[in-house]
């Protein structure tokens, strides 16, 4: 998951009100809304129960997303200054989950113990679906504006991400160790960040650009 490919996924939905006029392009907002919320909590609750980092991780892009598409609604009618708080609020918990879970990662491997790899691989497949119904509910906007076709690359590398949750299982289970789930708990957590201080940086120089 190139991270240059990932920073793009923090601009996928942020500018989609100029698509808020067509006709079912909101209701697809709103079921896309939902279905990653209920992922994000479905894999930190998860993630906690089945001590897997990776999953923790993984549940950092599904709240990218559901901020972003919580974003797109309710900026769809203001200005840009608040597009720009709104996408800075959203870097700044990206951060803070993304150190959080690096943290962890370091903590887990401290104490050893090998993650729960059959709820790792569950959840990771029923993300994995998540990811691709979303996409095709998308399927029908994707000749829109720049952050439509954003979402392409969005849900490709959420998808990228729930099939590393689901080696980083298989990892665990043939390995006995934790060390597959922190692998990919790291390089996430690192994606995330980064992702973060890209968003954060652009929202810095629009809010700058529009307080002059």
């Amino acid at each position: 998951m190139p991270a240059h490919d990932h920073h793009h996924h923090d601009h996928c939905h942020s500018g989609a009100h100029a698509q808020a006029a067509l006709p079912g392009y909101r209701r697809v907002l709103w079921i896309a809304l939902l279905v990653n919320a209920a992922m994000f909590a479905v894999e930190v609750a998860s993630g906690l129960k089945s001590g897997s980092v990776a999953l923790l991780a993984d549940a950092i892009d599904f709240f990218g997303d559901t901020a972003n598409y919580a974003l797109t609604l309710t900026v769809l009618g203001m200005g840009p200054l608040w597009r720009g708080r709104a996408a800075l609020l959203k870097a700044a918990t990206m951060l803070i989950f993304g150190t959080l879970v690096l943290g962890k990662a370091l903590w887990s491997a401290h104490l050893g113990a090998p993650p729960e790899p059959v709820v790792m691989g569950v959840v990771g497949t029923l993300a994995l679906a998540a990811n691709l119904g979303v996409a095709a509910l998308l399927y029908a906007f994707r000749e829109g504006d720049a952050n439509m076709r954003g979402v392409w690359l969005c849900t490709r590398n959420d998808a990228l991400g729930n099939i590393a949750v689901m080696l980083a299982a298989l990892g665990v289970f043939g390995t006995g160790t934790a060390w597959p789930d922190l692998a990919v708990a790291v390089a996430m957590s690192a994606l995330a960040i980064s992702a973060g201080w890209t968003v954060m940086r652009q929202a810095r120089r629009e809010l700058a650009h529009h307080a002059r």
